[in-house]
């Protein structure tokens, strides 16, 4: 009988333990949210950063344009 219970109590603190281990519904929840979050951001960020990119791309066409047909730049 002694065995039987030194194990229940040995059993019940490991479940303890890995219930406290385990993420709520809550705290899932506010972690899925800070990492949505960072992805929003990033994907606003790379929006701009492609326009930038686009840009510069433009205007350097622009001057081998320029340069092929000989007009002196200041």
């Amino acid at each position: 009988m002694v065995y039987s219970q030194n194990k229940a109590r040995e059993l019940l603190s490991l479940i303890g333990e890995y219930h406290s281990n385990l993420l709520t519904r809550l705290g899932f929840f506010g972690k899925m949210d800070e990492v949505m979050g960072e992805l929003k951001t990033i994907r606003e960020e790379q929006t701009v950063q492609s326009h930038q990119l686009s840009n510069h791309e433009d205007r350097i066409a622009t001057l081998e344009e320029v340069e092929k047909v000989g007009i002196q730049t200041p």
